[in-house]
């Protein structure tokens, strides 16, 4: 294994680490709270579901 696929294989394995540990854990959180956000504010306007 020469010292370039060494680096290589270690850049990959951070960049694996940040999305696994940092990336997916929080683009998740702002889907759920960004729907729960637009179902809240819809409901200012439309009311809550079965009340119309």
């Amino acid at each position: 294994m020469s010292a370039n696929s060494a680096a290589e294989k270690s850049l990959e394995l951070k960049i694996f680490i940040f999305l696994t540990v940092f990336l997916a854990p929080l683009l998740s959180v702002l889907l759920v709270s960004g729907l729960g956000f637009a179902i809240w504010f819809s409901q200012i306007f439309t009311g809550p579901p079965g009340a119309g």
